[in-house]
């Protein structure tokens, strides 16, 4: 049998590969649709390009020091020469390469520089993620529409709050209780406190500019409660070795926490090494049946069945999946009715950052280093729009005392140097951006439609850049973090603009819009195809707008709540 794509397929058709539900991607928003289908009782095959990991028993670098490594936890040249791309990313070093994809593996064409940080194994980029877990408030849901330079969600906060409850208490997140309007609050375990140069911060950013600056809220289980027991997980013992997987599951992961519950139900099975080529969709039925795979290790074709599939394959991955799902009702792409698949791509600017250091505070240190940072809610055009550029930013931040203080050690070497070690340096400062960018059509992804990838599936085309309200942004953010910490007395203040690509915020969000209206968008509000009801998109790719705050727990209350639609209408014989 072949494919609409030109690519010809030896498939493996068996009619015995039949599931209630097929989950594409095993990551965040794969594992919790896992979850959810099958506690509904829906016998459910994920999906995952990638190799197996085993909690625990596949994190082979969780309880090594950094000598014990061949390298001594330096990245080789040679390794880094051979993946100049990758080894950009956020927590990426001889300790955790083997969760990051080698640039090699999987080529795209970036038509504008775009750095697309990923992590082929089961539980994907859920053992590397950042853990920020914030809830979006109702401005950042509407806030594209309200001022003109987007759409808004076919849903708001009251829709999701109670979602956003039910996945906090299940992977555990930590935070304080702040009553702030832009940043509501949750379902928390106990809060990181504060060490002391950041309780100073916080006092006077909130005295002079009346803006928040709190504990974060960070998925890592500070006090267990039973559901987290229950899950074999323990409370996270601040070893900051979160990126090379947790061995006691104290941050979350699909690996220690939805996936393992999932199993307990007797209804999982988890096929890694499984390229997806394309969704199957049935003129007759009016539905998708099926989705079709490449196993990378017997390089087979074969087909599996389903009533409902969830696409949770990363966002840019389910674009491709989705625009290489073509037939004859669907040309340009699954459900692509709107001829927006692809497109509105858009992510987090994280370009500006700072750092400094502060006086004082040389008799306190603290207890551990706590695996969270601060984080100050949005304070742009919330309420109402007063700068010159669109959309808000949240800022991350922290203090902690170097060991060595650079700026004022004698020597670089010596007995002199050695006794430097003894005593803690002066303390250092930082912040830096996480801002919403614009949704625009012009931003985009597409098949190439001369090359492909060793499986035959077209590579994908990247075009996606910055404009000038980022630099706007930037600006703004720079000149008012400075004015922060300069009102804080930090000193040495270094402000830069990384001019980094996009991508490398491993934010990418967008190209299967949600949307009230079919003929601008992929989604309906139950994160269904307009046009295809059994096939629902809850990863990033549903993204209409980026908002200010990081997006992943979203997507679990998004998959949560649309696996719960999806059930009701499948046991009414809608789909």
């Amino acid at each position: 049998m072949g494919d609409t794509t030109g690519t010809s397929l030896n498939i493996n058709t068996n009619r015995d590969n039949r599931y209630d539900a097929i989950v594409i991607g095993s990551g965040i928003s794969g594992g919790w649709a896992a979850k959810e289908l099958c506690e509904h009782g829906l016998k459910t095959l994920v999906l995952e390009r990638g190799r197996d990991v085993k909690h625990i028993k596949d994190y082979t670098t969780a309880n090594l020091d950094r000598w014990e490594m061949p390298h001594r936890g330096q990245v080789p040249t040679k390794t880094l020469s051979a993946n100049p791309l990758i080894s950009k990313a956020a927590g990426y070093g001889e300790d955790t390469e083997h969760f990051f994809v080698k640039d090699a593996d999987h080529p795209y064409v970036q038509e504008k520089p775009f750095d697309w940080i990923r992590g082929y194994q089961v539980g994907g980029k859920s053992l590397t993620w950042g853990r920020a877990c914030a809830r979006w408030s109702e401005f950042d849901f509407t806030a594209p529409e309200r001022y003109g330079y987007g759409q808004s969600f076919p849903i708001g906060y009251n829709d999701m709050k109670d979602w956003y409850s039910y996945v906090e208490k299940f992977i555990g997140v930590c935070g304080s209780k702040d009553g702030i309007p832009s940043m509501p609050d949750g379902e928390f375990l106990p809060a990181y406190e504060l060490n002391c140069v950041e309780q100073h911060l916080q006092q006077v950013i909130k005295q002079k500019f009346n803006r928040h600056y709190v504990s974060g809220r960070w998925a890592h289980v500070t006090q267990a409660q039973a559901i987290h027991t229950q899950q074999g997980r323990s409370q996270c013992m601040n070893r900051n070795r979160c990126m090379r997987g947790c061995p006691l599951g104290g941050y979350f992961s699909s690996n220690s926490s939805t996936l393992p519950w999932a199993e307990k139900t007797g209804l999982l099975t988890i096929r890694p090494n499984s390229v997806v080529h394309s969704i199957i969709y049935d003129e007759q039925k009016g539905k998708a049946t099926g989705v079709r795979v490449i196993d990378t290790l017997s390089k087979q074709a074969t087909e599996f069945f389903a009533n409902i599939i969830f696409v949770n394959a990363s966002s840019l991955n389910t674009n491709l999946i989705l625009l290489n799902s073509t037939s004859n009702r669907f040309p340009n792409g699954l459900g692509n009715d709107s001829g927006v698949l692809g497109k509105y791509i858009c992510f987090h600017n994280y370009r500006g950052s700072m750092n400094g250091y502060i006086d004082g505070f040389t008799d306190k240190y603290y207890y551990v280093s706590k695996p969270a940072e601060c984080i100050m809610a949005n304070f742009r055009n919330v309420e109402k729009r007063d700068t010159d550029f669109y959309g808000g930013y949240v800022v991350y931040s922290g203090a902690s005392r170097e060991t060595v203080s650079d700026r004022n050690s004698p020597s670089p070497v010596g007995a002199v140097f050695k006794e430097s070690l003894t005593e803690p340096g002066i303390w250092g400062v930082y912040m830096y951006m996480q801002g919403e960018t614009i949704a625009k059509a012009s931003n985009h992804v597409r098949l190439s439609t001369d090359k492909k990838d060793q499986w035959g599936i077209p590579l994908l085309v990247t075009s996606v850049g910055y404009d000038e309200n980022d630099d706007k942004m930037v600006k703004d953010f720079l000149e008012q973090g400075q004015a922060m910490l300069e009102a804080a007395g930090v000193k040495d203040i270094s402000v830069r603009d990384s001019k980094q690509a996009p991508g490398l915020d491993i934010h990418e969000m967008g190209g299967v819009r949600m949307g009230k209206d079919p003929t601008t968008s992929m989604l309906n509000e139950w994160n269904q195809l307009h046009h295809c009801k059994n096939v629902f998109v809850t990863d990033g790719a549903c993204m209409t707008s980026t908002g200010s705050q990081s997006p992943s727990i979203l997507y679990m209350a998004f998959t949560a709540r649309a696996v719960k639609h999806a059930v009701e209408e499948m046991r009414k014989s809608r789909l």
